[in-house]
């Protein structure tokens, strides 16, 4: 391990100065700071550290590391090729309108507090690799990568799903393959992959700023991921509401969670973006 990625420090400052460096997307396009910003800022980091770590690198780290970058370069893929859609031109459009008026110091605060976030959610990763450097056992691994990877294919294929969907009808609501079963599967399935980098971790966090990083990482996802499914249900509400099989849709198919017979999020007040 080279001393430049000890941990706490100074790889915590060098994670933050390089998801400041990648998410600076945003002073391009300021919603590029949680979208193309979040993913390859993940990426970055499931890159570099497991390098910095790679003398006590083994299949479970590995495992991490590889299934961290994938959903980094995925996620912005997705996006990227998102963005070239027809059937997204309106919600483009409506992004840069909406983030129109952030402009000055309150955009440095958001560079600023989304770069810290990505550090946060990445540190059950950093800190399995710093343990297991220590000669640290970890078995949660294993099991926090299981569910980690059920979440990845689950939000893959809500996304693909989508896209495939909105290709030949764009002005329709999806309501074909997962989103059958929930309406926002690939915001579920985000929660669950984040869950499960949470869980991998807990073998190895042994102080109150290990067990501090993880759990703010992991709940604001999960708030923030609250709040995606809230705007998407308003944004779907205004555009479809007159429509009488979207409103027998929302009334027979949860928001959120499988199963659970929660079917909106209009009056909810605990979320995030």
């Amino acid at each position: 391990m080279g001393a430049f990625a000890a941990y706490p420090f100074p790889a915590l400052i060098l994670a933050l100065a390089l998801t400041l460096t990648v998410s600076a997307l945003g002073f391009r396009r300021t919603d590029y700071f949680v979208s193309l910003g979040y993913g390859f800022s993940i990426a970055a980091q499931a890159l570099l550290f497991p390098l910095a770590y790679l003398a006590t690198l083994d299949f479970w780290l590995g495992a991490q590391s590889i299934l961290l970058l994938a959903y980094g370069l995925r996620l912005s893929s997705h996006l990227i090729a998102r963005e070239r859609q027809p059937s997204f031109a309106r919600e483009l459009e409506a992004s840069k309108e909406r983030s129109r008026h952030i402009v000055g110091w309150l955009k440095i605060v958001i560079w600023v507090s989304v770069a810290a976030l990505y550090v946060a959610m990445y540190a059950p990763a950093l800190i399995s690799l710093s343990r297991a450097g220590e000669g640290v056992a970890l078995p949660s691994l294993g099991w926090g990568l299981a569910v980690a990877v059920v979440g990845l294919a689950i939000e893959s294929l809500a996304d693909w799903q989508k896209s495939r969907f909105k290709a030949e009808h764009p002005s329709r609501f999806c309501d074909v393959g997962l989103y059958r079963v929930v309406r926002s599967p690939n915001y579920f399935g985000e929660m669950v992959f984040w869950l499960g980098i949470f869980v991998s971790g807990i073998s190895a966090y042994a102080s109150w700023l290990d067990w501090g990083l993880a759990i703010v990482g992991f709940v604001c996802i999960q708030l923030i991921m609250l709040g995606s499914a809230r705007r998407l249900e308003l944004k779907q509400t205004e555009r479809y509401g007159a429509d009488a099989a979207f409103q027998d849709y929302v009334r027979e198919v949860p928001i959120l969670f499988p199963m659970v017979p929660v079917y909106s999020l209009r009056d909810w007040k605990i979320y995030l973006g």
